[in-house]
């Protein structure tokens, strides 16, 4: 899924996880595929920098974007989201106060597995893997 990067990409990009999930009839890893997602993406739209025109939410061309790709296999869900920043991906240490921060961290927590992949092509791949509940 191809999504602007803008303010509202969490919001579409969760929208877009459950729609996925129901049709793929997994129903009962919801909560967690779009609590990864959503952090996922807002790092990407973090790392590419949001568009500042909150007018339309839809993709124009020349925006920057960002992409989310939902696969699944026997045992898991891959959530992979690329983005144009080449910065790796690093986990902050929050304090108390902090508002943001967390949410490698969390993502650390509730993934079996999490990376990034730096891409020839400029950008990278920042994914996790998510254990299909029963």
């Amino acid at each position: 899924m191809l999504i602007a990067a803008l303010p509202t990409a969490a919001g579409r990009a969760r929208a877009y996880t459950r729609w996925a999930l129901r049709s793929w009839r997994l129903d009962q890893t919801i909560e967690t595929a779009e609590l990864l997602v959503s952090e996922l993406v807002t790092n990407a739209v973090k790392a590419t920098g949001t568009v500042t025109c909150p007018i339309r939410s839809d993709r124009r061309d020349g925006e920057p974007s960002i992409y989310l790709c939902l696969s699944t296999f026997a045992e898991s869900l891959l959530i992979e989201v690329w983005d144009t920043s080449d910065d790796p991906p690093h986990r902050r240490t929050a304090s108390d106060d902090d508002e943001n921060g967390r949410g490698l961290l969390l993502v650390q927590a509730l993934a079996k597995d999490w990376g990034y992949e730096s891409l020839h092509s400029g950008g990278k791949i920042v994914w996790c893997e998510c254990l299909l509940l029963e």
